[in-house]
């Protein structure tokens, strides 16, 4: 099989809010093959990837991904892990090839787990998945009350583990954010798992960390997730060497491999969150997953936005039984939800289960995609260098 086509679609909710929420627009992208199709999401600015898609050689490493895609031979794992370093040969210097490249690397081996029929974690080498168990990912309330309310919801859905993050959290004092937790706990019970996530929210400041733990600590908070950004290794580390129970997590926002093995090997974190929309795809994610696994890190997916972001998140980690939790996304915005044409849900025991398959096993609906399509065109010099395809 040879590479003919690769679409991108961005799509996007008629408003945009200013809150952390990534569900609000996508990236898809689809990539055909003879007759096979295979569709990817990149967790990304649309827009700037599509630029990144066709945008004008500069050198010999800042080319467009277009150029190290289209008529690639696709016959194998190997051919996806070659075409992933290709792409990221000619793209060296332009920092949005990583999240380009991360929709397509997951088209790819949706593409060829279909063309075998076989889901793309036995594609990987895995001989079976395992299930894992979801925690309701959601943001913080705009007050205690807020929270606790959603943390009651969480509850009476059956949750075995909630994450709030984002929202007023750590933008205030101590006080203020142990209300936000201690609500939390209380709405949950004890028995229900409690995550934090800072969203970067403190930089590179220990102190402001530090001054929470504690507080963290009394609530049996189970980890504390990206309180710095991504590569304040050192503050990690400090952090770290403070001896709470609370674990570190991060790692959302590694776009390769190397920024993922440094948050485990200097960054002393606990759990290793990959978003395969963002790394470089499946391929880059499989290996921290095995990495992260041979150094006694817990790898865990992240994703706040689609079901087929969700199945692809899960494929690098499903056959690695000892690594149990996967970030479920519970306030996805309408777009999201709606995207696909099947969901990713809990079994009777609470369970997630990766799609028994062909590929992702998870795919868009086609009225969806038009329903929210972003026209785009983008002309250079008077040639039009891009318009957005037909789903």
């Amino acid at each position: 099989m040879k590479i003919e086509a690769v679409d991108l679609f961005y799509l996007a909710m008629p408003t945009i809010r200013n809150v952390g929420d990534g569900s609000q627009d996508a990236l898809l992208v689809r990539v055909a093959a003879g007759p096979w199709v295979g569709w990817g999401e990149c967790e990304t600015s649309p827009l700037v990837s599509i630029a990144n898609w066709v945008c004008p050689m500069s050198h010999s490493a800042c080319r467009p991904v277009r150029d190290a895609v289209l008529g690639q031979s696709l016959e194998t794992p190997a051919d996806i892990a070659r075409i992933n370093q290709h792409v990221r040969d000619l793209g060296l210097d332009i920092a949005q090839t990583d999240h380009t490249l991360s929709g397509i690397d997951i088209a790819l081996w949706d593409l060829l787990g279909k063309q075998r029929g076989e889901p793309v974690y036995r594609l990987l080498g895995d001989k079976q998945a395992y299930p894992k168990t979801p925690y309701a990912s959601q943001l913080f309330g705009d007050d205690a009350g807020q929270t606790l309310a959603k943390a009651r919801a969480m509850r009476e859905e059956g949750y075995a583990a909630v994450k709030f993050g984002w929202g007023p959290f750590g933008r205030g004092s101590v006080a203020e954010d142990r209300e936000h937790v201690a609500a939390a706990r209380e709405g949950l019970g004890q028995e229900v798992g409690l995550m934090v996530d800072a969203g970067t929210v403190w930089g590179e400041d220990v102190a402001q960390a530090a001054a929470r733990l504690a507080m963290l600590d009394a609530f049996d908070v189970t980890w504390l997730e990206e309180p710095f950004v991504s590569g304040a290794l050192a503050s990690y580390q400090a952090l770290v060497q403070h001896g709470s129970r609370v674990r570190m997590a991060a790692g959302e926002g590694a776009h390769n491999f190397h920024m993922a093995r440094h948050l485990i090997d200097h960054g002393g974190i606990g759990y290793v969150q990959i978003d395969t929309g963002r790394i470089g795809g499946i391929t880059p994610a499989r290996r921290v997953a095995e990495y992260a696994d041979a150094r006694g890190v817990t790898f865990v997916n992240h994703t706040f936005t689609t079901h087929l972001a969700l199945s692809a998140s899960l494929q690098p980690y499903a056959g690695m039984q000892a690594h149990t939790f996967c970030e479920y996304p519970v306030e996805a915005s309408e777009l999201a939800r709606r995207l696909t044409r099947t969901a990713m849900t809990r079994d009777a025991n609470g369970q997630l289960h990766v799609p028994d398959a062909p590929g992702l096993g998870i795919e868009p609906d086609l009225a969806v995609i038009k329903a929210y399509l972003v026209p785009v065109e983008i002309r250079v010099g008077g040639a039009t260098l891009y318009r957005s395809s037909e789903p």
